[in-house]
C-alpha cells in the first residue's frame, strides 16, 4: 500500500486557530505515532466519520451550496472553466441527541480560507440568482473555520444540533427563538475577493475577528416554503 498516497488524500479536518492540516505534520511525527495514524486512515471510509447508529434516509440530508456570482471568479481554482466548478457538498446525519454535518469542497482555489456560518436567510433564491429583495442574513451563528489545501479540497465535520432545530434567542434585545436553517461560507481574508468588486475596507462581520470577506457560497430556499435545508419539517 502506498502511504503517501493516503496521505495525500486525506481530508484536512479543523480549524485555523488551532492546528494546521494533517499533511503538514507528518514529517514531525515518530514511528509510534505514525503507524497509529496509519492504521486509522486504512480503516474502512465510513469510520472516518461518525454518523448516526441508524441507516434511514429520513435520517440523511444532502445539498450543495451555491457560489456567490458576483465573488466565483476570486473562489474558483479554474474561473471560466464550465467542467470544473468550485462545488461544496453538505451532508448531515441525524443522531439521537445531536447531528454531524460534513462539507467537502472541490475545485476552490487553494491557499483560500473560509468560515462557515448556519444563518437566518439565503442571499440567493431558489433559482440560484441573487434576491433583489435581500437586505441581510438575518441571525448567523458560527460554526467553524475551513482551510484549502494545494489541490483545491477541503473537508470539515462539524457536530451539533442542526436538522430542524438550530436556533437562537436573545431576551436582552427581544428576539425571539430564531431558526438558522441555512449554511454559507465566508473568505476569511477581505482581500481574497477584492480582485472580484469587494471593499476590504468594508469587512462583514463572518469571522472570529469580525473582518472577514463576502459570502462565497451559501445554501438555497426551498421554492414553496423559502426556508433553508436545515429545516426538513415542511408543515
Amino acid at each position: 500500500m502506498n502511504v503517501s498516497r493516503i496521505f495525500a488524500d486525506a481530508p484536512s479536518i479543523g480549524s485555523r486557530r488551532t492546528h494546521r492540516p494533517v499533511w503538514s505534520r507528518h514529517a514531525r511525527l515518530r514511528a509510534p505515532a505514525l503507524l497509529l495514524l496509519i492504521t486509522v486512515w486504512i480503516l474502512p471510509a465510513p469510520t472516518l466519520v461518525s454518523r448516526p447508529v441508524s441507516a434511514n434516509q429520513r435520517n440523511v440530508v444532502r445539498f450543495m451550496l451555491v457560489p456567490n456570482p458576483n465573488v466565483v471568479n476570486c473562489l474558483a481554482r479554474f474561473p471560466g472553466d464550465a467542467n470544473r466548478p468550485p462545488t461544496a457538498e453538505v451532508t448531515v446525519f441525524k443522531d439521537a441527541n445531536n447531528d454531524v454535518l460534513t462539507l467537502t469542497l472541490r475545485n476552490v482555489k487553494p491557499g483560500l480560507g473560509f468560515d462557515l456560518f448556519t444563518v437566518q436567510r439565503s442571499s440567493l433564491l431558489s433559482s440560484g440568482r441573487p434576491d433583489p429583495a435581500f437586505t441581510n442574513f438575518g441571525f448567523a451563528w458560527y460554526q467553524t473555520d475551513l482551510d484549502v489545501n494545494d489541490d483545491g479540497e477541503s473537508f470539515v465535520e462539524v457536530r451539533t444540533v442542526l436538522l430542524d432545530e438550530i436556533f437562537g434567542f436573545n431576551p436582552d434585545v427581544k428576539l425571539p427563538p430564531t431558526p438558522t436553517f441555512h449554511v454559507g461560507i465566508w473568505f476569511d481574508d477581505p482581500m481574497a475577493a477584492a480582485a472580484c468588486g469587494f471593499d476590504p475596507n468594508s469587512p462583514t462581520p463572518f469571522n472570529g475577528e469580525h473582518k472577514a470577506g463576502p459570502v462565497a457560497m451559501i445554501s438555497l430556499p426551498d421554492a414553496t416554503t423559502g426556508a433553508g435545508p436545515l429545516l426538513r419539517r415542511k408543515n
